[in-house]
């Protein structure tokens, strides 16, 4: 009984919040641990009580474990398998992406993570992730916070939903917030439900795990029993307050801003230094998000010498912070700018606008592009795709689905860190590993046109697309692409 308990509580929570609309398409992030086997059950248990959610199952292979991550990849893949569901299971290497960003294994394993879930969401049309943090993972965040040091927001601890990335129309739920660790192992027992353990849960190195393992039990057994309980309380009044703090500075700084486009920000630092602190580190922080800059990038710390920064009256002062921000005060104003990429003695590859409908010239690559926009019809793409299955390595003319590209559409040369998914793999790929593995000339490299919508390249011409714009079953529109080199007057 204890089982349909939980699962009851499970639909009461969903229809009380809303993140799991009926009928809706989702992706399932399931590490195949027993925290995310219980929820994709849980899910499941949700379309027994008739709720038509569609549901995909995604399963990133971090490739840190070794055998023991290839084995998670199999148990969650016939697990899917004996569900029904449809799955994806992907490939990423971490340890690269890590040494090449300059960043942890545990940040690398992030980034990596949520890319290939948004990729599963652009390609299966879902809107959501679904991901299966509970109660003692918030009170364990909310504490790891506190003893790091964090501002309000941080202390608000796991969010139930947010955008998977800045300015992404595709959120990341966690329906599971109000469910305490025990009560998802009694359901795992219940259910007799199989899972893999991950050894690095236990390992001593991790913050995390020495949290989970030895503060709280030392703080629930000497201090409070109920400390997971008011952990989630503290987050929750926290939340509340970060709410109210985030809709005053966004109202107000539409008054402060001076000049604004894609990569900066200038605001008026008289403005700003009238505001009381905590309003002032706050208008900052609405600042760099709009900018794009992801939240775990910039601390508290950050905000507050941005603010002591614009509080000076001397001369001229600069600072760089993380995810490529740079700030500037000149005397009374305070520009915050992207600047992502080093200073080069060569200009940046031009951007040309490309047309949705018709023929664009692209003088600088001596390419004419032609889109043209048509209903899909089943038996013209069977056939394309039976022809493109035995054709050429090269190929001038590609068929895409018009309703995953994400419009303007442009045409640029490659840029250092490009990365695509090319169709008929199940891993992303820097553009430059791509070349040397595809055996392309370094000529024919530095010529190579790539058509990109707003999430990146769709369209390494002549030699892939992206997997994510890929025609499949629930193709309503096919967007076809032709280029054709045409001589171009000097």
């Amino acid at each position: 009984m204890a089982a349909e308990d939980l699962e009851s509580r499970f639909a009461q929570d969903a229809e009380r919040s809303g993140l799991l609309p009926r009928g809706a398409t989702v992706v399932a992030g399931v590490s195949g641990g027993a925290d995310s086997v219980a929820m994709l059950h849980l899910l499941c248990s949700l379309n027994r009580q008739g709720w038509g959610l569609k549901i995909h199952v995604a399963h990133l292979n971090h490739q840190l474990r070794g055998i023991e991550a290839d084995k998670d990849a199999r148990f969650v893949h016939e697990m899917a398998d004996g569900l029904a569901l449809d799955y994806t299971v992907g490939t990423a290497d971490v340890r690269g992406r890590a040494s090449e960003d300059g960043v942890s294994i545990e940040q690398a394993a992030r980034r990596c993570r949520f890319e290939f879930l948004e990729r599963v969401c652009l390609k299966w049309g879902a809107k959501s992730v679904v991901l299966a943090h509970h109660a003692d993972d918030n009170a364990e965040t909310i504490l790891h916070r506190i003893v790091r040091g964090t501002g309000l927001r941080g202390l608000g601890g796991i969010r139930a939903s947010r955008p998977i990335r800045p300015g992404s129309d595709i959120q990341v739920v966690r329906p599971m917030l109000s469910f305490r660790r025990s009560e998802i192992e009694q359901y795992i027992r219940d259910r007799g439900l199989s899972f893999h353990h991950d050894a690095t849960n236990d390992a001593d190195s991790y913050t995390r795990n020495r949290i989970r393992k030895d503060i709280l039990p030392l703080l629930r057994d000497s201090i409070n029993p109920q400390v997971v309980e008011a952990l989630v309380r503290l987050g929750e009044q926290a939340r509340d307050v970060d709410e109210y703090l985030t809709e005053t500075a966004a109202r107000m700084l539409e008054s402060m801003v001076l000049e604004r486009d894609d990569r900066q920000i200038v605001l008026l630092t008289a403005s700003l230094a009238r505001k009381p602190r905590l309003i002032r580190t706050q208008l900052i922080r609405e600042a760099i998000l709009l900018l794009g800059v992801g939240e775990a990038e910039i601390g508290y710390s950050h905000l507050t010498a941005v603010a002591a920064l614009a509080e000076e009256t001397d001369g001229s002062k600069a600072m760089d912070l993380p995810g490529g921000l740079r700030v500037i005060r000149k005397y009374d104003r305070l520009a915050l700018q992207l600047v992502t990429e080093p200073p080069s003695e060569t200009p940046a590859p031009a951007e040309l606008r490309v047309d949705t409908e018709g023929t664009t010239l692209l003088p600088l690559f001596g390419i004419a592009l032609t889109i043209e926009t048509i209903p899909a019809d089943e038996a013209i793409i069977a056939d394309h795709i039976r022809t493109a299955a035995s054709r050429e390595r090269v190929s001038w003319d590609e068929w895409i689905d018009a309703d995953q590209v994400h419009l303007p559409l442009v045409a640029r040369g490659r840029r250092p860190g490009d990365r695509f998914l090319p169709l008929g793999m199940n891993e992303v790929k820097k553009l430059s590993d791509f070349f040397i593995d595809e055996k392309i000339d370094a000529d024919v490299r530095e010529r190579t046109v790539l058509l990109c919508d707003r999430l990146g390249p769709i369209w390494v011409v002549p030699l892939r697309i992206d997997d994510r714009v890929r025609l499949s079953e629930g193709t309503r529109r096919v967007m076809r692409l032709s280029a054709r080199q045409v001589s171009v007057p000097r």
